[in-house]
């Protein structure tokens, strides 16, 4: 049932999608993530980090309030390390007030007098994602439902791969497929096409769900703390290829996975989430890998859910993670 619903298109070396979205009267899912139905008062989200010294929430608090504006919830941490202070505010307001409004008080009253790095979203508005994989679809699929089942609160307009096996999933669910194949001769170029997709699809997130190729520093500082990567151990340990054998040839007490931002350094980047799960000498390699992919699945999913709800904040190579 689902072939005769896939329109495909010869596809070589170039980015025009496999498949293409459904019309209208062939759809077979509607995603609830696509509703459009207006929240009975809008909603914002403030994160903000500077130098923490006293009078930081009286004053961000009393511009919230100067809003009109009703919190519906707020976090903070005040870092000793690094001297840093971290908020999140996800605040409603009774009207429409324009954000640029907003984001110009609040620069000139507040930020500016502590010299803040900060953001001020509409938490409406949905980060549009690119999905990128290779050949191992776990993680892909089980984004694909949570979005699919309202979930997750993003937009995802394409799927990237440098394979062609998962382009009945993404047709199942009505997203373009561009399959972009790589090798030593084009790597650069199917790169540059990769960007090209980012810009046309004005993309706020990437996330490699498994895509096995390794993003040039050109393309890493691109994306920088906008693509998360999902890493099949848990780090710093067993990096590399089959870290599975790796980690039944030292005999684990558990298997695990860590979700972090890409940077040029391999595996290296921040880290948002990582997640566990106890095994022992009864459990083979495929048994350790099955359960891994279900901790990666989990682990990559937290941390996408997190950045689309801009609750996780840059503290130099680290992360806060305002769950």
């Amino acid at each position: 049932m689902l072939r005769s619903l896939v329109r495909r298109q010869v596809c070589p070396l170039v980015s025009r999608p496999l498949t293409r979205p459904l019309s209208t009267a062939d759809r077979i899912v509607k995603h609830p993530t696509m509703s459009t139905t207006p929240d009975a008062n809008p909603n914002y989200i403030l994160t903000l980090a500077c130098d923490d010294k006293p009078g930081i929430v009286h004053a961000v608090s009393g511009a919230v309030r100067d809003f009109d504006a009703n919190i519906i919830d707020s976090a903070q941490f005040g870092d000793p390390s690094t001297g840093k202070f971290f908020m999140r505010v996800h605040y409603s307001t009774p009207t429409a007030d324009s954000l640029n409004v907003m984001k110009e008080r609040f620069s000139t009253d507040i930020a500016s007098p502590f010299g803040m790095t900060w953001e001020l979203h509409d938490a409406s508005v949905k980060p549009r994602v690119m999905l990128m994989v290779s050949k191992i679809g776990h993680c892909l699929n089980d984004l694909l439902y949570r979005w699919s089942t309202g979930q997750l609160p993003i937009d995802i307009p394409l799927i990237v791969s440098n394979h062609k096996d998962f382009y009945q999933l993404a047709a199942s669910y009505n997203i373009p497929f561009h399959h972009l194949p790589v090798n030593k001769n084009n790597k650069e170029a199917q790169e540059e096409r990769i960007w090209e997709l980012h810009q046309e699809e004005k993309i706020d997130l990437v996330v490699l769900a498994r895509y096995m190729q390794i993003l040039s520093p050109k393309m890493c500082s691109r994306v920088s703390g906008k693509a998360i990567n999902i890493h099949h151990s848990f780090l710093p340990s067993f990096k590399g290829a089959k870290p599975y054998f790796q980690a039944f040839d030292r005999g684990v007490k558990l298997v695990g996975s860590t979700a972090h931002y890409v940077t040029s350094d391999l595996d290296e980047g921040p880290i948002i989430e990582q997640g566990i799960e106890r095994v022992d000498h009864t459990h083979d390699v495929k048994a350790l890998t099955a359960i891994g992919s279900a901790t990666e699945c989990l682990t990559l999913a937290r941390a996408v859910k997190w950045h689309a709800e801009h609750r996780i904040l840059m503290n130099e190579a680290k992360t806060v993670v305002f769950r």
